[in-house]
């Protein structure tokens, strides 16, 4: 047992209580070793603002969602009336309800951005894979939590639009009904799965979030923070001062916290602008078809999820019959220039080429529906696999070749677009950028082991680059 520190009788009140609590739990040891005495890069951007917003928005949707709870009622009969209520009736309720609806948005925007970061700096690379890889996770998991939340105010989007989305499990092999019957709790959307959704995004799927939200920081203060130009700090061979701390760090703790307070105010005066003057925002926060109760009987004319699903909703409704001859064709043609450019046996060769005729028979034989799927989860899944798809011998785009600028744009730009596609009725012209845009995502991601090679790269500096302000 650790031996109990001593404090002089005549300290002041504050310091003898925290002596007391430290004497008991190690709190002034975790503020010092996540905070105070954890030194982070000294060239931080604006762009390093987004994980510390993100957990804001957490926080805002569990307080938020806390208060709603005491008031909705998770019948299929009495949802609806229950939003209603806390709308007009509980004291601040409207306030509270915009704030966790607003918050949804938020916490995706900024989820994006903070993955848009990661993605430009090479925040995936050696030794930060596994910080990574808890970050997709916890992407992954915030979708779910957020479809499960959509249905719950029971309005005639979110009771169509689970109908969809549950359906489209059905399509699986095999086990698609069955798996589409456990996930409604009935043969179709009603009082179950409201029930089954709500247990699940109140309790069961924020306890998943918080556990990986606490495995992600965790990962992150073991390896250090990465920075806008991919040197390491900490790293063998860096610069340290007669103390042992990185020459080119500075504590978290006052410099990123202060810095991290003013764009945290910022962030909550957009954020309380829409909560007051826009909480719909144009009906793409929240939909307009929601104020309206959920009809089984009546279909609305469009069907479509909320913006934050809507680039993944596209790659889904991409993938056609017609779209199955191009997928077909880059499996053959990839299968071809695997064997052509690997060094390998006759034997290993002709196994490629067997697997790769026996995936576009599979293709042929399953329905185009079950391949949309497979492109919409898989738009997420390949985002696990970035540190080991990118070969490019610098990690921060400032020391790739320009041309990797325009990429990145471009990526960008089409994600954006899918985005905005989403949410607009299926159109024959529609269809077809989605399609390109689908191949172009997808083609992003599985090309980085040869593209992100090519080019000439700037040397990196052994120190990172800093102007004071």
């Amino acid at each position: 047992m650790a031996e109990f520190k001593e404090i002089s009788p005549d300290a002041p009140l504050g310091q003898k209580a925290l002596n007391w609590v430290d004497n008991r739990f190690p709190l002034s040891k975790l503020f010092n070793e996540h905070m105070a005495e954890y030194y982070a890069p000294k060239n931080f951007n604006w762009w390093y603002i987004f994980g510390s917003l993100a957990l804001l928005v957490l926080v805002i949707q569990i307080v938020t969602g806390i208060f709603l709870v005491m008031h909705y009622k998770p019948d299929a009969n009495l949802a609806f009336a229950s939003v209603e209520y806390i709308m007009r009736d509980v004291p601040w309720g409207w306030l509270i309800r915009y704030m966790h609806s607003t918050g949804a948005s938020a916490f995706f925007i900024v989820v994006y951005l903070h993955m848009y970061r990661g993605l430009i700096y090479g925040s995936y690379r050696k030794p930060r894979e596994l910080v990574w890889v808890f970050g997709c996770a916890i992407f992954l998991v915030l979708m779910a939590e957020a479809f499960m939340g959509y249905l719950l105010p029971w309005g005639q989007m979110s009771y169509w639009g689970a109908q969809v989305i549950v359906n489209l499990f059905s399509a699986i092999p095999f086990v698609g009904p069955d798996l589409a019957l456990l996930i409604r709790g009935d043969f179709v959307v009603g009082d179950a799965t409201l029930n089954r959704f709500f247990s699940f995004h109140v309790i069961a799927v924020p306890l998943v979030l918080l556990g990986l939200v606490v495995a992600h920081i965790i990962a992150l203060h073991e390896v250090g923070s990465n920075n806008p130009d991919g040197v390491e700090i900490k790293g063998p061979g860096a610069p340290r001062d007669a103390h042992g701390h990185p020459v080119d760090g500075i504590p978290f703790h006052p410099y990123y916290s202060v810095h991290d307070i003013f764009g945290v105010s910022l962030f909550l005066m957009v954020f309380s602008a829409i909560v007051f003057f826009a909480p719909e925002f144009g009906g793409y926060f929240l939909e307009f078809n929601n104020f309206i109760p959920a009809d089984p009987l009546v279909t609305p004319l469009h069907i479509a999820p909320v913006w934050y699903f809507t680039p993944f909703y596209s790659m889904l409704r991409a993938i056609t019959s017609e779209m199955m001859y191009a997928l077909i064709a880059c499996v053959l043609l990839g299968a071809l220039l695997g064997v052509a450019k690997a060094k390998l046996s006759l034997v290993m060769k002709g196994a490629v080429v067997g697997g790769a005729v026996v995936l576009v028979a599979l293709m042929m034989a399953i329905d185009a529906k079950f391949w949309g799927v497979v492109a919409m989860g898989g738009a997420v899944i390949i985002l696990f696999f970035l540190p080991w798809l990118d070969n490019s011998p610098v990690k921060s785009i400032r020391y790739r070749p320009n041309w990797n600028k325009w990429l990145y744009a471009v990526f960008v730009v089409n994600f954006l677009i899918l985005g905005y596609l989403g949410v607009l009725p299926p159109s024959p012209v529609g269809e077809r950028v989605s399609q390109v845009g689908t191949l172009f995502y997808f083609g992003f991601f599985l090309l980085m082991p040869w593209w992100s090679r090519l080019g000439e790269f700037k040397p990196v500096p052994n120190r990172i680059n800093f102007k004071p302000h």
